[in-house]
């Protein structure tokens, strides 16, 4: 018990303000830890002590889902009133609106909990993880693992799990704009800071939330969970999300009814009075009418459609964030997607060297290409968490088992980013000095090294015209320098040229006339060679409609762009910026845009788009930009997300439209009848009975399937319909 006392007293104290002003020596001694990290035992000690490393989790809130039920203004009408009704004495009128009340809400609520419930056992099988030191070994850790002490790994793109006091950082840069709004990156440097610096000037340490922009380094956790910056904001935050166009839809739609019944009432009670009626029997005669004139489950029929959806969806390993996501995932009509692992296999092979340089063989360009990685030499034979694709193909290759880069010592790193392209050390061979050696897109470079030979050229237009994947491998020598920055990658020479492969899916064409079907045009938007996107493209039968560079459409205005974007098929060599504005450039042609993307680099074209698609293995970033994630990564099971979001929009529409029209024809001929007639055509309980009758009726609606084996002009046709019947709704011609 003494030693569990002790535990928690040196790792519950330790906080960034503290850490930061600190020694990185005395911080791993407050948190008693080591450059080796944790034991697994003690870890599991401390998990058990101090619980999740978890702010806010998805769980199903009855009370949460219940307050949305009754902030419809139509259940708010019929609550206000059946009050009305049972205060003036009639019972009956305020049992029927009861029962009326009762049963949307009762079903509005099951199904929205279940969805909510479904939901929830989804979230439970998306996990983010992070590289952890453990008794010296790196591995991969569930984020919600974590404790104070562990040892955590940074690489470009990831998410910091929890608070960190930096260790070791190598040209560190982070976004911190989730919490200090600054827009810039923050440079981080492992050197104590002057105590009681503020939130922004503590560069020894990394906080949760927050995205490693660039750069690399390591550092010791020190706070989990709610006790992080992030997690006090979080916290205080809560959960509540912006209403989508189909959630401010609806709600315009409902306040619209609600004030046509309000002056639907006053007028004929009005006129009631007028006519020298009971007073009472007319406010209750207007009031029933005020209440048959809306479609009074409408919460219901909507909240039914997408947990039905939802539920569906969940079967196929699709989870929907937010059940309205599923409406805007069937607005959709553009796609935009990566190539890599969507088009193919994602499964990237290693094919062989090309020696380009005289005297230069085909392993040196292999061991160069080894050199050139973020990953310890003596460790990335033996794993390849952490490593980027293409250097964990090329280290799990039998050429590479043979080769032994242990021999070299690297003294410096400048780490791989989307603006640079390319990973550059500076390594010491024994007997023969320093060198320089980078690696990266070919362009890129082909663009730092001396004038290169056609046969080079030549060589390298062949790869890529056979869909291959190249990376550029170049070197000078560089005696005497033991630290690098970007200013010192000139005059290379071109070594030769790494080739790798990466397959289409066996399926992907099927999965793509099932778009085409749904009236959905697919555009590719790659960091890789235009030919090498065309190959694949031509392959599964993409027809292209032209294909923009990086560099074209930073040559573009706004407008030009708008207007290319549109007949574009394929956006290739574009980095973070450019698929951004290519999004934002189709929103503005008039589609509904959806972006399906998996890493750091496609995070801020996720939130431009009308609907961010990831999936299960995308980066951390990338899930939390997106609103549907795919558990697998297939673009049938899309199309079929696509389907069922049209299906439940075009069914609420029918809703909609039979039970107003429905209702406003039996109300105007009651309301009109009354003003001519001595006597009341229908009692209040009559007409509220008669609309609890012909509304259960519709409740089969949200449950009516899809079409099955639609062809593709039935297809067509639905979807020019429901493209109608949204704009309407979005642009009250409906509410008319």
């Amino acid at each position: 018990m003494a030693a569990a006392d002790g535990r928690q007293r040196y790792f519950l104290q330790v906080s960034t303000a503290t850490a930061s002003s600190l020694d990185a020596g005395r911080v791993l001694s407050r948190l008693a830890s080591g450059p080796a990290g944790l034991s697994e035992q003690e870890s599991a000690a401390r998990s058990a002590m101090m619980g999740p490393n978890a702010v806010l989790s998805h769980r199903a809130n009855a009370w949460g889902v219940l307050g949305r039920q009754l902030a419809s203004p139509i259940l708010i009408l019929l609550f206000v009133t059946a009050s009305v009704s049972l205060f003036l004495g009639d019972a009956t009128n305020s049992i029927v609106i009861g029962a009326i009340l009762l049963v949307s809400v009762g079903l509005g609520f099951s199904n929205e909990f279940k969805a909510e419930r479904a939901s929830e056992s989804l979230h439970s099988q998306i996990t983010h993880q992070a590289l952890v030191c453990r008794e010296g070994r790196i591995l991969p850790v569930n984020v919600t693992d974590l404790v104070p002490g562990d040892i955590v790994q940074l690489g470009l793109g990831t998410m910091i799990p929890a608070d960190l006091r930096l260790l070791k950082t190598n040209d560190l840069l982070c976004d911190e704009s989730i919490l200090t709004g600054e827009s810039l990156p923050t440079a981080k440097d492992p050197n104590p800071v002057p105590d009681g610096s503020g939130l922004a000037d503590r560069a020894s340490c990394a906080y949760m939330g927050t995205v490693v922009h660039s750069g690399s380094g390591t550092g010791v956790v020190v706070t989990i969970g709610s006790g992080t910056e992030f997690g006090r904001i979080a916290s205080g935050l809560g959960e509540r999300q912006p209403q989508t166009e189909f959630q401010l839809g609806l709600r315009r739609f409902s306040f619209l009814l609600l004030q046509v019944a309000i002056a639907l009432t006053t007028l004929i009670f009005g006129i009631n009075v007028l006519l020298q009626r009971p007073i009472i029997e007319s406010l209750l005669f207007s009031l029933a009418i005020a209440v048959g004139i809306t479609p009074q489950l409408l919460p219901a029929v909507v909240s039914t459609s997408l947990a039905t959806g939802t539920r569906l969806l969940a079967k196929q390993k699709v989870l929907v964030k937010r059940l309205v996501c599923i409406e805007d995932l069937g607005d959709m009509d553009i796609l935009v997607t990566d190539k890599t692992g969507t088009l193919t296999d994602g499964k990237v092979s290693y094919i062989g060297p090309l020696a380009v340089a005289p005297a230069t063989t085909p392993d040196q360009v292999l061991t160069m290409g080894l050199l050139a990685t973020e990953a310890d030499y003596s460790a990335a034979k033996d794993s390849v968490a952490g490593q980027n694709p293409l250097d964990a193909a090329l280290w799990a290759s039998p050429p590479a088992a043979r080769l032994t880069p242990e021999r070299f010592t690297r003294l410096d790193l400048i780490s791989f980013d989307h603006e640079r392209r390319r990973t550059t050390v500076l390594v010491h061979e024994p007997g023969k000095g320093e060198q320089l050696i980078t690696k990266g897109a070919p362009e890129d470079i082909l663009a730092l090294c001396r004038p290169t030979t056609e046969a080079a050229l030549k060589m390298l237009n062949e790869q890529f015209d056979a869909g291959s994947r190249v990376v550029a491998v170049a070197f000078r020598n560089a005696p005497g320098l033991r630290q690098i920055t970007q200013a010192d990658e000139h005059d290379f020479t071109l070594a030769g040229f790494l080739i790798f492969l990466d397959r289409p899916k066996a399926n992907v064409k099927a999965s793509l006339d099932q778009l085409q079907s749904l009236r959905i045009t697919v555009k590719i938007a790659t960091g890789d060679n235009a030919k090498v996107a065309e190959k694949v493209c031509a392959d599964i039968g993409i027809v292209s409609g032209g294909t923009l560079n990086g560099a074209d459409i930073d040559a573009m205005s706004e407008d030009e762009l708008v207007a290319a974007a549109r007949s574009a098929s394929i956006f290739a060599r574009v980095s973070p910026e450019h698929k951004a504005r290519i999004i934002t450039a189709l929103r503005k042609s008039g589609g509904s845009v959806g972006f399906l993307g998996d890493g750091v680099n496609d995070a801020l074209a996720l939130h431009k788009a009308d609907i961010g698609i990831s999936v299960d293995t995308a980066t951390d970033v990338a899930k939390d930009a997106a609103d549907v994630i795919l558990l697998d990564k297939d673009l049938g099971v899309l199309a079929a997300g696509v389907g069922e979001g049209r299906r439940i929009f075009a069914n609420t529409i029918k809703y909609v439209l039979m039970g107003t029209s429905s209702n406003f024809g039996n109300m105007f001929s009651a309301a009109t009848a009354s003003a001519v007639l001595t006597f009341l055509p229908m009692l209040p309980s009559q007409i509220l009975l008669n609309n609890l009758l012909y509304d259960a009726g519709q409740l089969a609606i949200p449950h009516r399937p899809g079409r099955q084996g639609a062809t593709a002009r039935s297809c067509t046709l639905e979807y020019r319909l429901h493209q109608t019947l949204h704009a309407a709704f979005r642009s009250h011609q409906l509410d008319l």
